[in-house]
């Protein structure tokens, strides 16, 4: 009996993120050469885009898993600043941020190449914001947490959490009986005194210990230390490869593992992190289960490129492979909708193939696996039983539905499985719109069902030959053929 999937009802909470909001830019590019003029990479960029970055990030997280959000900090009257405003409304979260005439928002450049980060360029200007512009957010601060749940300080260090007023903050919440969660980045913690839960990773964790005159005590005497200290409800400590630790009053440390096997960049795991322990809390989880389910949402994170939020479909998947294996890849058309469209925020191509798979064999296998390296994401749509009888008669299939979905999924190379009723997959192909479809020679490119119109969206047709005297139907005589000889 598998255990019961059950995400809380994030829709409910209503979270009030302030923090230092950026604009993070990434220039996408392939490197070929190096620069005559320095002993540097050339990158010939081939895109921008552009993704909410620090306190952003937290609110962009936040909204993904369905929660009502607002957003307050300091940008700039320039075009960085229009642009996070613009996101802000694409994803519908509220913007009560002070805009300062002199201030450069705060922007990080990255430039990628060859899969990785090539350098990163950074613009801020904190010392620009003056006492009145913290009069100002005080003002719009009162105003907003009498409609919310929970507050999240998501602190970078770039000007809009300065000591006075985050204390002023917290104390101001405390009064109102208002769970404050913190991200921290400042090297003295006074100013988070009282928080309900502050998410450090574990340098951050040494760096406040040593100040505190901790530096020969272990990480559990640290953490048991500086929660004291600072009256703080919770400290959460995380600690990368090696997981997440909780310290909480009057009970022991709780330590979970890491889950996440494949790391491609840590940018924002701890916007991640805090939006998921936070939005988990408000909606009734304890601490601790908060805290697997925030593990969880990190292990997604860490394995995207760049500053990515991540999505309550994508939270629901991870949960279903901790739970079902590769069982988790079986979707509905709904389920595989929500995937394919992240999948391709990340500019990742969707390949599509389909039929009937009927007693896998070696030409099926080798078929998947020429299909998924046509892009990034194989995803197969898989006849039911229904419709194969139609198809091939009533002897047909061998294997019933579920058992053949399995065995797909069991495939490294499959990336989703989806079971369709309908002779032909062309419901799933309008739906998903894949960039790649790849079938057997046994057909001519023209009969392939939705090939057209793939090619004229920009995608492309490929057809893989296939591996004489393999297919089901002569694996299948030749099961009848010895049994016929044995009796």
């Amino acid at each position: 009996m598998k255990p019961k999937i059950d995400l809380p009802d994030f829709s409910r909470v209503n979270l009030l993120v302030l923090g230092d909001i950026m604009l993070d830019e990434y220039i996408w590019g392939t490197v070929d050469r190096i620069s005559p003029e320095a002993p540097v990479p050339v990158v010939k960029a081939s895109d921008i885009t552009y993704r909410l970055g620090g306190a952003g990030n937290v609110s962009a997280n936040l909204a993904g898993l369905g929660c009502g959000v607002s957003i307050m900090g300091m940008v700039g009257k320039d075009t960085s600043g229009k642009k996070i405003d613009q996101l802000l409304k694409e994803k519908s979260i509220s913007n009560q941020s002070v805009v300062i005439d002199t201030l450069a928002t705060t922007q990080k450049t990255r430039v990628m190449g060859v899969g990785q980060q090539l350098v990163r360029i950074d613009r801020e200007d904190p010392e620009k914001i003056q006492d009145r512009d913290y009069e100002r957010l005080w003002s719009i601060f009162k105003e907003n947490v009498l409609t919310v749940n929970a507050v999240v300080l998501s602190d970078y260090g770039k000007g809009a959490l300065r000591s006075p007023f985050v204390k002023k903050c917290i104390e101001y919440c405390q009064t109102k009986n208002l769970p404050v969660f913190v991200d921290p980045k400042a090297d003295n913690w006074e100013r988070y005194r009282g928080a309900t839960c502050v998410t450090p990773n574990e340098r951050e964790l040494a760096n406040i210990s040593h100040s505190l005159d901790m530096r020969s005590a272990s990480l559990r005497a640290s953490g048991r230390m500086v929660r004291e200290s600072f009256r703080f409800e919770w400290l959460l400590v995380t600690r990368g490869a090696e997981g997440m630790i909780l310290f909480q009053e009057g009970n022991d440390a709780i330590s979970i593992p890491a889950r996440a096997k494949e790391v491609f960049d840590v940018s924002g795991a701890g916007d991640t992190v805090i939006a998921v322990l936070a939005a988990s809390f408000c909606a009734g989880y304890s601490m601790p289960q908060a805290m697997e389910l925030a593990n969880t949402a990190a292990e997604v994170a860490v394995g995207k490129i760049g500053t990515h939020p991540v999505a309550l479909i994508e939270l629901h998947n991870a949960l279903r492979k901790s739970t079902e294996g590769p069982q988790h890849k079986i979707c509905s058309i709904q389920q595989g909708a929500s995937m394919i469209k992240d999948w391709r925020s990340q500019g990742e191509v969707v390949v599509f193939t389909n039929g009937c798979f009927d007693l896998l064999h070696t030409g099926h296998i080798h078929l998947l696996q020429a299909a998924a390296k046509e892009g990034d994401r194989l995803v197969v749509g898989l006849n039911t039983d229904n419709s194969i009888r139609e198809l091939k008669g009533p002897s047909r299939p061998v294997l019933a539905e579920n058992d053949r979905a399995a065995i797909l999924a069991a495939l490294e190379c499959v990336d989703m499985v989806v079971l369709f009723s309908e002779k032909t997959p062309i419901v799933l192909i309008q739906t998903f719109r894949p960039d790649v479809i790849v079938k057997g020679q046994d057909y001519l490119k023209e009969e392939i069902v939705g090939g057209a119109m793939v090619e004229k969206w920009g995608g492309k047709v490929v057809l893989f030959p296939l591996e004489k005297g393999k297919s089901t139907s002569s694996l299948i005589n030749s099961i009848s053929n010895a049994k016929t000889l044995k009796h």
